[in-house]
């Protein structure tokens, strides 16, 4: 008599890694121009709504939550603080 056996075997997935497009747009905006620079640290919300040279950044609602609630001085503080809150709540870069 022939036997049947049946083997699972889990299947795992990797979920897709954020988008992080329009922020590195933003900050790319903001490393070519220094008026840009200075607007994105002091007013972000002007930054976002003004956009760069006719470019608006499509910021999820968290993104841009969180871009506005940042303070710094320096266009390195602000990308090491984005970078940080990004890492430790993966909520806000879906």
């Amino acid at each position: 008599m022939i036997q049947t056996y049946v083997i699972q075997t889990p299947i795992y997935t990797l979920a897709a890694p954020p988008d992080h497009t329009e922020l590195s747009r933003l900050l790319a905006a903001a490393i070519v121009n220094d008026q840009f620079k200075t607007l994105l640290l002091n007013d972000p919300e002007s930054a976002l709504a003004n956009g760069y040279l006719g470019e608006s950044f499509q910021l999820t609602d968290d993104q841009r939550a969180l871009l506005v609630s940042i303070r710094a001085g320096t266009l390195t503080e602000l990308a090491k603080q984005l970078s940080g809150a990004l890492v430790s709540n993966r909520v806000l870069i879906g």
